[in-house]
């Protein structure tokens, strides 16, 4: 089976079709293959979990990841979005962009991945672990304060990844990154309504220092 950036690099970067000035989900979906899943969620975190500037995505990617995290757990095998989510238009210029700057991410994770630990990311009660964490960080995701998007969305990322390629080790990784995000957004919020300074701002202003 191809690698999803061989794919992904493909059909978008080197020989996209000639009528193509949008891509949309459906399109992403003709590139799936068998794990659906994982691709979705690969998919829909990827533009949030990249450290680059990605306004605008976050909320609707994290309503389909919900609708997603929802199925997982549910044991459905097909997943299912809205035609406004699936047929949702993106410029073919920023989607290239995103799937440049995702791609040596995917590559990383690729080199380390295969089958193992197949009950984490196969069994019903590994599904609804990772359904739960998704849900909880697509959640995060669409909550409109800065710091509260990119550790969820990396943690949708990986988890997706693992579920891609049934990598349970991945998959934990995954939650592992799931856990500080909810961390991360929680300590956010609680600065935000009882004040104090938040752990995002911790490190933020630990990174300045460093780099002063």
């Amino acid at each position: 089976m191809a690698k999803l950036s061989q794919d992904l690099h493909r059909y978008f970067i080197e020989s996209p079709p000639p009528e193509m000035e949008t891509v949309s989900l459906a399109a992403l979906l003709d590139q799936a293959g068998e794990r659906i899943f994982g691709f979705l969620l690969v998919i829909l975190s990827l533009p949030s979990a990249l450290p680059i500037p990605a306004p605008g995505y976050s909320t609707p990617f994290g309503v389909a990841l919900f609708l997603l995290a929802m199925q997982l757990i549910a044991g459905k095998t097909t997943p299912w979005l809205p035609n406004k989510i699936m047929h949702y238009q993106i410029p073919l210029p920023q989607a290239q962009g995103v799937i440049k700057a995702g791609i040596p991410w995917l590559k990383r994770i690729e080199a380390i991945s295969r089958p193992r630990l197949l009950p984490i990311c196969t069994s019903t009660p590994g599904r609804v672990i990772l359904g739960m964490a998704i849900a909880l960080m697509a959640i995060s995701m669409m909550i409109p304060i800065p710091g509260t998007n990119t550790l969820p969305a990396m943690g949708i990322f990986v988890v997706g990844f693992g579920l891609l390629d049934d990598d349970g080790a991945i998959c934990l990784g995954g939650l592992v990154l799931c856990l500080m995000g909810a961390i991360l957004s929680t300590s956010i919020i609680a600065a935000l309504v009882w004040g104090g300074t938040s752990l995002y701002d911790t490190l933020k202003e630990g990174l300045k220092s460093l780099f002063q």
